[in-house]
C-alpha cells in the first residue's frame, strides 16, 4: 500500500514542480518578460500609398460608389407647424374648423427626409399645386448626425 500512496503523490506533483508563493511566481514571470522585451527590437518604415486620383470625382453624387443609391425612394415631408389640442377639442372638429399652429406664417417650414430634418424653405404655389422653395440646408455634419 505504501507504494500506491507514493505513486499517487508523484502523479499529483509533476516532476520539476517548485513550491513558491504567488508573488514569487509573478516576479519570476515579469523578469522573464522583461528579458524577452529587452532582446526584441522594433523596426518600422513609412507607409507608401498610391496617389489618389481625383480626376474621376466630380461631386458628391457623381461618385461611382454612390451610383447604386440614386434610385432609392425616400419619404419626404414638410412640417408647417405644430400645436397641442385636448381630446375634447379634437372630437369637436368639423368641416371649416381652423387649427392655429405655433409657427408664424412668415417663418420657414421644415423639410424632412426619412424623419430627419435636412432643410428649411418657404411655401410656394406652382400651377395650383403647393411646393417648397429651399431657403437653407442644414450643415452636412448635422444632416449625417446619427447615421452610422
Amino acid at each position: 500500500m505504501a507504494k500506491n500512496e507514493e505513486k499517487n503523490i508523484e502523479e499529483k506533483e509533476p516532476k520539476g514542480h517548485v513550491d513558491m508563493s504567488e508573488e514569487e511566481a509573478e516576479a519570476q514571470m515579469l523578469a522573464a518578460l522583461e528579458a524577452q522585451n529587452s532582446d526584441a527590437t522594433v523596426s518600422g518604415s513609412v507607409a507608401d500609398f498610391p496617389k489618389f486620383n481625383e480626376s474621376k470625382k466630380k461631386g458628391f453624387f457623381e461618385d461611382d460608389k454612390l451610383e447604386f443609391l440614386k434610385d432609392l425612394q425616400l419619404n419626404v415631408y414638410i412640417e408647417l407647424g405644430r400645436t397641442k389640442m385636448q381630446i375634447k377639442d379634437i372630437l369637436e372638429l368639423e368641416r371649416g374648423y381652423v387649427i392655429e399652429l405655433e409657427k408664424l406664417a412668415s417663418e420657414p417650414v421644415d423639410v424632412y427626409v426619412n424623419n430627419k430634418k435636412i432643410a428649411e424653405g418657404e411655401v410656394v404655389v406652382i400651377d395650383k399645386h403647393f411646393g417648397i422653395r429651399i431657403t437653407s440646408l442644414l450643415e452636412a455634419g448635422e444632416r449625417l448626425q446619427g447615421v452610422k
